[in-house]
């Protein structure tokens, strides 16, 4: 096996100038028992790709900036139309404020204006004042929360966000509601200020310079339907914010109004008499410019490629116009999809496609998107798909059966299949205005959640919380029969691998035992959470939307994301061992944390 032997010279030592600093250079582990078989390639090019998409993004914000300064200087009414914008953004950023009914002094000090405001103005979409929801939240919370500024500004706010059940929140339209959402992230931010002397600045209230961070995004953006989810709401505000220090205002509402678009053109579209009624287009992708090619037997031919919520559809065009469209479909559960490199006669030039598989090698479909400024395109296009694959993989996996009786014991079960499938299509549509945004500094596949959760650590327990979630709910009936007795009802604090148990959420939702066909559901890790999943701490007014505490899919992502930091430094110390050296193998173990026995 090749090693690499240290040299048989010195290089000759260099005067250093008085006052010049040299820049480190990559030391080369030339002295290394390094064995070249033993690096794990494709967690190096994985990791040098996420470097080389951030490093991407970066450029073409710097691009952006050149362009729009260079069109300046050469036309002067742009300047001026610039300034109007300008104009235009500091008028949206005023925010109206209400009469303050709500009492600013508390326990712990002084509500902050952003608290003051959000909480007054979605009391106000409850029906009610700021002062009435105040004296309502203290009668629900338990004593240690009633004068927990943070928890009131979630109380007011989840309590008006529980009303709406629909995937894509309606209210997302209005400026003014989105920039309630913001002045929310703000107040769940800093809830608290030293004095009273802010409420003498209400007339001139402004969100614009003010930077939301990730913690606050987190935890209220995915409480908007449609916005984000809990799963990869960390790798969506990093894709937005990039080396940003936080959201801004104009950023948040750049978002949501491309968000708005993608699905206002999903309601629009059309399908035709090409594609099957039961089936909803989710992107298409055409363009002159950045052709889609499908390669058959060394040929490539262009054409317009359209995703659905269940298949791939492919109409090449030809001399005489398109022709008649090609489907995939993407439901099986032995559908595949990965990277592929194509080329002319056989080679593999070309790193821009993927190979699609439903099922058989004979419905293989091979698609290069060509993208001239990187691999950006593809690797979109990649987990657009990958995701519609994993979500049916979820179904399958954590689902009852179509034809299975039981889910007419369970309220609202029937809908579990089609809010999979939903969140996945809003997955994709994030992903999608990110995309149109040029704001993706986080590798694509963390930004769709099915996709990621099978591919995470912990995951299998994450998409565990997420069935509960969509197939849990009351129970209305129970099954009997002559040679059936009626089933006993466990809490949830019983282990699920016991045998006997069925799975409740933590507003009393059922999931019922037969369901949990998953070999993930056996495990140890699993048992261990869904033990401790039923305490209680805080304001249930939801499965999804807790007070104070975290609903199940919160806190199983607690333990996916400290188990994928673990993982990821794992994978950067690889790398850097490649690229830097490491002395032997030993070193290697002591980097990792393991103490080998000699």
């Amino acid at each position: 096996m090749l090693q690499l032997q240290p040299p048989r010279f010195l290089p000759l030592p260099r005067r250093r100038l008085a006052g010049c600093r040299r820049r480190a250079r990559p030391v080369l582990a030339l002295s290394s028992k390094w064995k070249l078989p033993d690096v794990d390639t494709d967690a190096v090019r994985e990791r040098v790709r996420s470097w080389m998409s951030g490093a991407r993004g970066a450029i073409a914000d710097a691009a952006h900036v050149a362009r729009e300064r260079a069109s300046q200087k050469e036309d002067p009414e742009a300047g001026k139309k610039k300034q109007r914008k300008e104009v235009a953004v500091e008028e949206q950023a005023l925010v109206v404020v209400p009469e303050v009914t709500v009492e600013p002094r508390v326990a712990q000090g002084w509500l902050s204006l952003d608290a003051i405001v959000s909480i007054e103005q979605f009391a106000r979409l409850n029906g009610l004042t700021g002062k009435q929801v105040q004296r309502i939240f203290e009668a629900l919370a338990p004593k240690h929360l009633h004068n927990d500024a943070r928890s009131l500004v979630e109380y007011t706010c989840f309590r008006y966000l529980s009303r709406e059940n629909s995937d894509f929140h309606s209210n997302l339209k209005a400026l003014a509601f989105q920039k309630l959402v913001f002045v929310t992230m703000l107040a769940w931010e800093e809830p608290y200020k030293e004095d009273d002397s802010q409420l003498s600045s209400l007339d001139n209230y402004s969100v614009l310079g003010r930077l939301v961070g990730e913690d606050a995004f987190v935890r209220i953006a995915p409480a908007v339907a449609g916005v984000a989810d809990v799963s990869t709401a960390h790798y969506l505000f990093r894709a937005l914010v990039g080396a940003e220090k936080g959201l801004s205002f104009d950023l948040w509402t750049t978002y949501l109004a491309e968000l708005l678009k993608v699905h206002h053109g999903r309601q629009t579209h059309q399908m035709g008499d090409n594609f099957l009624s039961d089936e909803q287009v989710l992107c298409i992708g055409s363009s002159k410019k950045r052709p889609v090619l499908k390669w058959e037997e060394n040929i490539a031919w262009p054409g317009n490629l359209t995703l659905t919520d269940k298949a791939l559809y492919f109409e090449a065009i030809g001399l005489s116009g398109t022709k008649k469209p090609m489907r995939l479909d993407l439901t099986d559960q032995n559908s595949r999809v990965e990277k592929a490199k194509v080329g002319p006669f056989g080679s593999k030039l070309f790193d821009s496609a993927v190979t699609v598989s439903s099922g058989s090698t004979s419905d293989e479909w091979t698609l290069e998107f060509v993208d001239f400024s990187g691999e950006t395109r593809r690797d979109v296009w990649l987990a657009f798909i990958s995701e519609i694959i994993s979500v049916y993989g979820f179904i399958h996996q954590y689902g009852p059966g179509d034809n299975d009786p039981a889910i007419h014991h369970v309220y609202g079960a029937h809908k579990g299949r089609k809010r999979a499938v939903s969140s996945a299509a809003n997955s994709i549509a994030r992903l999608q205005s990110l995309q149109f945004i040029r704001r993706l500094h986080e590798d694509p596949a963390k930004l769709v959640q099915f996709y990621y959760l099978s591919n995470a650590p912990f995951g299998d327990v994450v998409l565990q919380t997420l069935a509960v979630k969509f197939w849990g709910g009351p129970l209305i009936t129970k099954a009997k029969s002559a040679n059936h007795r009626s089933p006993q009802w466990h809490r949830s604090s019983e282990e699920p691998s016991s045998g006997h148990a069925h799975v409740y959420d933590i507003d009393g939702s059922v999931y019922l035992r037969k369901w949990m066909t998953s070999p993930s559901w056996a495990s140890s890790h699993s048992a261990n959470f869904w033990r401790n999943s039923s305490i209680k701490h805080g304001v249930i007014l939801s499965k999804s939307l807790v007070v104070a505490d975290k609903n199940l899919v919160e806190k199983a992502m607690v333990n996916c994301k400290e188990k994928s930091k673990v993982v990821e430094r794992t994978q950067a110390t690889i790398v850097a061992a490649t690229i830097e050296g490491i002395p032997s193998n030993i070193d290697l173990f002591k980097v990792f944390g393991f103490h080998p026995v000699v």
